[in-house]
């Protein structure tokens, strides 16, 4: 060993040349050549746009959030005024996008998951059905289904005076819009409201408690049902206890339009149902290439074992399927949230509508405007992608 260390080989000094040539010090130089140039790039940009807005008198800034709006807006879930700021009004839009957003991932996953089912069917006609569902909407345009939905539902629907009453007086669809029962709060009601969200906890905790029992003890309660229970039973209890606090409006005609109830405009359903048909289209494939790269043999053990097709599919089929099923789902879900930006084809005031038009419009902040909304989109989309990542991970296989 001492003989072998006196005749080594002194390391090599350091040269400039090695950051080319030494492969040890080669892709830290690349990487940092390329981070200088993409920021020397970054840089002219932003210097050009400041020489452009010199050139034309303007002033990037956006101060103009705090200036009065002086515009409408059709439909609100919060309080708002033609008086209130610009800010509010981007508010306003947002939540309207969020609104968009969030029922139509909701309804396009559960027709996608039911039509992607359907389409493996053993029944030719139904099968078939699906087939041309799927081909006949996902190979048209989304603005195209938005445009004919909202004709639809102007030309065909009735007018208020002539529109029926349906379910008891609880829906009128008329070509204005829809009208649905909508709540009163009455005294009492926010105790039965904690009521339900902690009922929610529970039949959510009693699932998780379930699960570790049937993994432990190959023991299956009758999970939904009992939940169920869970939800309905002391929220029910509690309303007649508190003597009916939460109660219904119904819509009422009155003159030439109804009076009372929810109004939700034609706008609205319009986008919302194209939205959710369009992409439970895309869904209904991935469900379909989820549940087709599952080994028959599964089926065929499960089979064997004496589970009926219907435990089959959700004990054996599915979750092996939604660790195919997720990745692409998260997708749809992130193109559903940006094709939402459509609904100013048919005056639905999303952020789009509100920030994005008749703000940028009124104070002539193009690059202020269409930066901010770009900033709204990429934030939702991150937040999309890292709440889908985390149930991704839960349902992933663990090594044991």
């Amino acid at each position: 060993m001492t003989v072998a260390s006196d005749f080594a080989e002194p390391s090599e000094p350091f040269r400039i040349g090695m950051l080319f040539n030494d492969k040890r010090y080669r892709s830290y130089t690349l990487q940092v050549i390329t981070i200088f140039v993409f920021m020397l790039v970054v840089g002219w940009l932003v210097d050009n746009v400041i020489d452009n807005f010199r050139e034309l008198g303007k002033e990037f800034s956006i101060s103009f959030l705090w200036q009065p709006a002086s515009y409408d807006i059709n439909q609100t879930l919060i309080d708002y005024t033609s008086r209130s700021p610009h800010w509010r009004a981007a508010l306003v839009g947002i939540l309207n996008t969020l609104l968009i957003a969030v029922l139509g991932c909701i309804a396009a996953t559960i027709l996608g998951v039911i039509i992607g089912v359907l389409r493996l069917s053993k029944n030719w006609l139904v099968a078939k059905l699906m087939t041309v569902y799927i081909e006949s909407l996902r190979n048209v345009p989304v603005l195209l289904w938005i445009l004919l939905a909202s004709t639809a539902f102007s030309a065909i629907l009735p007018s208020p005076r002539q529109a029926p009453t349906l379910l008891g007086g609880g829906f009128v669809p008329t070509n204005r819009g829809f009208y649905i029962p909508s709540l009163v709060w009455n005294e009492g009601s926010l105790p039965l409201a904690f009521l339900f969200i902690a009922s929610l906890i529970g039949a959510w905790l009693f699932g998780r408690w379930a699960r570790a029992r049937q993994l432990a003890t190959g023991e299956i309660l009758p999970v939904f049902w009992i939940r169920l229970a869970i939800i309905i039973v002391p929220t029910l209890l509690l309303f007649f206890v508190l003597g009916r606090p939460i109660g219904l409006s119904l819509p009422e005609l009155k003159g030439f339009n109804f009076q009372g109830g929810l109004f939700i405009r034609n706008s609205f359903m319009a986008l919302w149902l194209a939205l959710s048909l369009y992409t439970a289209a895309f869904i209904a494939e991935n469900v379909r290439a989820g549940i087709q790269a599952i080994s028959k043999g599964q089926t065929e053990a499960a089979y064997s074992l004496g589970l009926p097709p219907n435990r089959t599919t959700n004990l054996v089929i599915l979750p092996q399927a939604l660790r195919i099923i997720i990745p692409p789902l998260i997708s749809q879900y992130l193109n559903l949230t940006k094709n939402s930006s459509l609904a100013i084809a048919v005056g639905y005031m999303d952020v789009t509508g509100t920030l994005g038009g008749i703000t940028l419009n009124q104070t002539g902040k193009e690059m202020e405007c269409i930066l901010l909304l770009m900033l709204f989109y990429l934030a939702i989309s991150l937040l999309i992608s890292a709440v889908m990542n985390v149930y991704n991970n839960s349902v992933s296989l663990q090594e044991r």
